[in-house]
């Protein structure tokens, strides 16, 4: 019998959202929600791409990451959704 694989998640900004949602569910997660946004800020490490959509990905994975042990999902009003590719793979050809 093989045992079964662990796949990684990942909870990242869905492209089709409008900005003022993204930023909404962005401001959420940075403020109640919990997340540790200190790495999008200005000179920090995962600043750049200084996207809406780059942010916010960090933002709700961070959150999910943090949380998701106590059942929290990656959900932020439609915003966001899961995926197996690692987004962070793709910043720095």
């Amino acid at each position: 019998m093989l045992a079964a694989q662990w796949e990684e998640e990942w909870c990242v900004a869905d492209e089709q959202t409008l900005a003022e949602e993204l930023q909404r569910a962005l401001d959420w997660a940075c403020g109640s929600g919990g997340a540790d946004c200190s790495g999008v800020q200005l000179g920090q490490p995962c600043f750049l791409p200084n996207t809406l959509k780059d942010h916010a990905s960090y933002a709700f994975n961070n959150y999910y990451q943090k949380f998701k042990h106590k059942g929290a999902t990656c959900y932020f009003n439609s915003a966001a959704m899961i995926t197996s590719l690692n987004p962070s793979k793709n910043l720095h050809s």
